[in-house]
């Protein structure tokens, strides 16, 4: 008999989550019978250690708004997590959990594809789990940003058209306008966007958020966060498999 494979995600309100559905047809697809994949709605991180050891698990993705609070709770962390400070891929192996981030790794597949030689600095919009592995990237690839966020020096409130105008790069990073609130949008200059700036929404659903409708009409290029997504997956099946 084969022995289960148990994956999982942790995170609140995650019933509209992608990762189910993208491992279980990775599962048919490779013929993978023995493994599974569940969600896990925590109320509290402090109700992980309940759940591994409810749970026979091999690996688990992280989501919002666990991808920091999840660190005390791990054995040791890979080089890119503990640089970038957040999590959201656990291995479990050898009695050992050890905290990876992938969402990195996406988004520089992501950034390489589109970016161009013009776009020479950034603006990151919020400074959440998501934020801090842009970070990461920009910082590799050299790229000066700054940060807008609610209660931050450069925040929603005191952002100016010039500010825009001056950072080709844009990565959209909240959960502003996720699904279900898709009318939602962050306030923001969007007239100082041009056919010169390249927009990254990290939400996937919807496919088109209001910000990148409205980035669109400025003729920006725009992109939003699903192919970071499939490819973040991809690098936590390998962490899984292969580590």
């Amino acid at each position: 008999m084969e022995t289960k494979r148990q994956f999982g995600l942790i995170g609140k309100n995650i019933s509209y989550s992608f990762s189910k559905k993208y491992f279980e047809e990775k599962f048919n697809k490779l013929f993978l019978t023995n493994n599974s994949y569940q969600l896990f709605h925590l109320d509290s991180v402090d109700e992980f250690q309940n759940l591994i050891q409810k749970n026979q698990l091999l690996g688990l993705n992280v989501t919002i708004p666990y991808k920091t609070e999840i660190i005390p709770y791990l054995d040791e962390l890979s080089d890119e997590a503990e640089k970038i400070g957040a999590v959201n891929c656990i291995l479990f192996k050898n009695g050992k959990k050890k905290g990876f981030n992938t969402d990195a790794f996406g988004f520089e597949k992501t950034l390489l594809i589109h970016k161009k030689n013009h776009h020479q600095s950034a603006l990151i919009l919020g400074d959440g789990g998501a934020a801090k592995a842009v970070k990461y990237v920009l910082e590799k690839h050299k790229i000066p940003y700054k940060t807008v966020s609610r209660k931050g020096e450069l925040n929603f409130e005191n952002i100016t058209e010039k500010e825009v105008s001056d950072h080709l790069l844009i990565i959209q990073t909240t959960p502003v306008g996720t699904f279900p609130n898709i009318e939602e949008t962050l306030k923001f200059p969007f007239e100082a966007i041009s056919k010169q700036h390249l927009i990254i929404d990290l939400i996937y659903n919807p496919e088109y958020t209001e910000f990148i409708k409205k980035a669109s009409k400025q003729k920006a290029k725009t992109v939003n966060g699903y192919y970071m997504l499939e490819q973040q997956a991809e690098k936590a099946w390998e962490i899984w498999n292969f580590q």
